[in-house]
C-alpha cells in the first residue's frame, strides 16, 4: 500500500461488501485518490469500474493511478448526487452490483494546509471542488448570526452555537482556518478525544459542500432506481451521516409503507427494496485502528438490493 497517498479506511470490509460481485459494474462515488477503487478492481478482475468525484487534482491522480485497468475504468467529474442519475440512466440497473460511498473529506484533503480544511490551516477554503462558489470564507464571514446558529447546530450539534455565533461575528472578519480555530477554541466543548475545533470546521465544511444533501440526493437515486441485484455501502463519518443512511435503510427495506393508523394495508405490501446486511454498522478492527487513527470514526453500513 506504499503507493496510496492516504489510507482508505474499511479497506479489508469494502473489498467483502461486494463479494460475489463477479461481473457487471460498481460505481465509487467517492473515487478520490483511488484507494477503494484500486483495491476493488485488484480483487475483482471482472469488474468495471465508474469513479466519481469532484476535486480535479483528484481525478488528476486517480486516471494516472487506475490507467493500467484500461477500459475497465471510466472517470466522472461532479457532485456525485448529479452524476449518479446520468449513470443510472445510462445503464441496463442489471448491469449494477455495488455502489459506494466514502462520504467526508479525505486524509490527503486534510494534510493538504492550502485547502482550508485543518484548523492548522492558513487558507479559509474547504471547497471539495475548487471551481464551486461557496467558501468557507464566505460562509463565516457574510453569514448572518442567524444562519451562523442553524449550522452550528445542525451540522456540528454544538448546544452553544449562539455564544460561537455571536463570537464569530464579534471577531470577523477572518482570513484563516487557523485564526478560526484559535480565536473559538476558548468556547468549544472539552473532553472528547478530538480537538476543540473539529466541530465547528465540520460545521462549516458540511454548508459549503452541501454534504448532507449530496448523501440524500444519492440515496433517493438509488431508490428511484431500484437495482435488482446490487451492494449499497455507504461510509460515514459522523452521527449526523449515520442517521440518514441508517433510516433510510429501514425505510428501504419495510414491505408495507401504509400510515401507523390505517386500519388494514392498502398499499400491497410489497414495498421492501432488500436488506441491510447488519443491524450495527461495521466499523474498523484494532489492526486498522493502530495502523490509522482516522479509522476511528468511519461507519459503514451495507444494504442488499433485492428485487
Amino acid at each position: 500500500m506504499q503507493d496510496i497517498p492516504h489510507i482508505p479506511v474499511l479497506y479489508c470490509e469494502v473489498i467483502d461488501a461486494f463479494k460475489g460481485c463477479e461481473s457487471g459494474v460498481i460505481i465509487d462515488c467517492t473515487m478520490g485518490y483511488g484507494g477503494h477503487s484500486s483495491m476493488i478492481l485488484e480483487a475483482y478482475p471482472n469488474i468495471r469500474l465508474i469513479g466519481i468525484d469532484q476535486d480535479q487534482t483528484a481525478i488528476d491522480f486517480s486516471t494516472k493511478r487506475l490507467a493500467k485497468y484500461g477500459d475497465r475504468v471510466s472517470i466522472r467529474k461532479g457532485r456525485f448526487s448529479n452524476v449518479i442519475k446520468e449513470i443510472l440512466q445510462e445503464l441496463d440497473p442489471q448491469e449494477i452490483k455495488g455502489v459506494l460511498a466514502d462520504i467526508g473529506v479525505s486524509s490527503l484533503q486534510l494534510d493538504q494546509k492550502d485547502r482550508g480544511f485543518s484548523y492548522e490551516s492558513e487558507n479559509l477554503d474547504m471547497r471539495m471542488d475548487k471551481g464551486a462558489s461557496l467558501s468557507a470564507s464566505d460562509v463565516v464571514n457574510e453569514y448572518s448570526q442567524t444562519e451562523l446558529e442553524k449550522i452550528l447546530l445542525e451540522y456540528g450539534e454544538l448546544r452553544n452555537n449562539k455564544k460561537i455565533a455571536s463570537e464569530i461575528i464579534k471577531h470577523r472578519p477572518f482570513n484563516s482556518a487557523k485564526e478560526l480555530s484559535d480565536t473559538l477554541k476558548p468556547h468549544m466543548p472539552r473532553g472528547k478525544k478530538i480537538h476543540p475545533a473539529t466541530l465547528l470546521m465540520q460545521a462549516i465544511r458540511i454548508e459549503v459542500n452541501d454534504e448532507l444533501g449530496e448523501l440524500k440526493g444519492l440515496l433517493s437515486a438509488l431508490k428511484e432506481a431500484k437495482l435488482p441485484d446490487a451492494r449499497i455501502a455507504i461510509i460515514s463519518f459522523h452521527s449526523l451521516e449515520d442517521r440518514i443512511v441508517k433510516q433510510e435503510f429501514a425505510k428501504w427495506s419495510k414491505s408495507c409503507i401504509c400510515p401507523a393508523e390505517a386500519f388494514r394495508c392498502e398499499c400491497g405490501n410489497n414495498h421492501s427494496l432488500g436488506k441491510p446486511l447488519s443491524k450495527k454498522p461495521i466499523m474498523a478492527q484494532d489492526d486498522e485502528l493502530k495502523e490509522n487513527v482516522r479509522s476511528r470514526s468511519a461507519k459503514m453500513r451495507i444494504f442488499e438490493m433485492d428485487l
